[in-house]
Formats: C-alpha cells, sequence, structure tokens
C-alpha cells in the first residue's frame, strides 16, 4: 500500500495582496464599531485608543490561529453558535448606548469607559468572529496561519486606531445625535453578522 501523499502546503501561492484583502475585510468591523463606541469619548486619550487598538488586533490575531489549530471538529460545533454571540454582544452595548445618550450623559455615566472592562472584552471578541473561520480555512486548505494572523492583527490595530480618531470627531461635533447613531451601528453590526452567517 502506497503511503498517502504530503499535506498540500498553499502558502507559496498565497498572495500577500490577497492576505491584506482578508486583514482589511477582517477589520471592517473593528474599524466600525471602533467609530461608534468613541463618539461619546471626545475627546479620546492615547490610553484608549491604546486598549483598544492593541486588544482588537490581539484578538484579530488570535481568532485565526484558534480556529487553525482547532481545526474542523471543534471549529465546526462553535462555528453553530458564534453568530449568536456576536449579535448578543453588539446589541446589548449597542442599545445600552442609545439608551444612556437618550437619559442625558451625566459626570458618572461619562465615567463608563467602552474601552475597559467588560465592554472591551465584548467588543473584541464580537468583532473577531469571523477571524476564527478564516483561520479554520486556513487549516483545511494547509496554509500556515501565522503569518497572515500578524497581518490581519496589525491591520486592525491600525484601523481600530483610526476609527477611534474619527469616532471621537464626531461625537464632539454632532454630540447626542452621533451618540444614538453609533448605538445604532453596533446593533446593525450584530445583525449583519447574524444574518451573513445564517445565510451562509
Amino acid at each position: 500500500m502506497e503511503p498517502l501523499p504530503p499535506r498540500p502546503q498553499l502558502s507559496a501561492r498565497v498572495n500577500p495582496l490577497v492576505i491584506l484583502g482578508i486583514a482589511v475585510g477582517l477589520s471592517m468591523d473593528a474599524f466600525a464599531v471602533a467609530i461608534a463606541s468613541s463618539i461619546a469619548l471626545h475627546p479620546v486619550t492615547r490610553r484608549q485608543v491604546f486598549r483598544f487598538g492593541f486588544h482588537f488586533g490581539l484578538f484579530q490575531a488570535l481568532m485565526p490561529i484558534l480556529g487553525w489549530l482547532l481545526g474542523s471538529t471543534v471549529a465546526c460545533w462553535v462555528a453553530a453558535f458564534d453568530h449568536w454571540i456576536a449579535f448578543g454582544l453588539l446589541t446589548y452595548v449597542g442599545g445600552k448606548a442609545i439608551v444612556e445618550a437618550l437619559r442625558g450623559r451625566d459626570d458618572r455615566a461619562r465615567a463608563l469607559d467602552p474601552t475597559r472592562g467588560w465592554s472591551l472584552i465584548a467588543y473584541s471578541v464580537a468583532t473577531s468572529i469571523d477571524a476564527f473561520a478564516v483561520g479554520l480555512s486556513f487549516a483545511c486548505l494547509g496554509i500556515p496561519v501565522w503569518y497572515p494572523a500578524a497581518v490581519i492583527g496589525l491591520t486592525t490595530g491600525a484601523l481600530t486606531t483610526l476609527g477611534m480618531r474619527i469616532g471621537s470627531r464626531l461625537g464632539a461635533r454632532f454630540g447626542k445625535r452621533m451618540e444614538i447613531a453609533g448605538g445604532l451601528v453596533l446593533i446593525g453590526i450584530g445583525v449583519k453578522i447574524l444574518v451573513d452567517h445564517l445565510l451562509g
């Protein structure tokens, strides 16, 4: 009996521009969330920008690695409900932002920083769900995940930083209306993730 042929390694055929395109596509949700969640944080501090950029980039880099390591068995089980997790998290934080904007933000509400604690983890997980599926795809194709994961993480960190700067300026200029719009955007992203997965 002849031995099975070695598993194909397709990394040499993957164009770096393709990987960059995947990274930008995966970063769009994080970019939009950064804009929406930073609207109420005018002015945005350097620490807040760093926390969002670092955690979003870190989770986007780790999720494809996790999907790649777990392979098809566990990943397919997780894929059955991961989109519901993202939808629930983003709907919760988006709805909370809308309620706070309608009530009016006092000093106590202003102290609620989305770049800290539970909100930061919720955003990071919700915006990196798709990266998990990409890691699974890499495993199925025999593509090493380390280089793409680094590109995805760095791209997400950069776009998140840009998004926070944009969101802060919009919040400073348009105030409560943009805070409500930001909450609606978060809910919309959650709905988009849910619909994409259900239809896909």
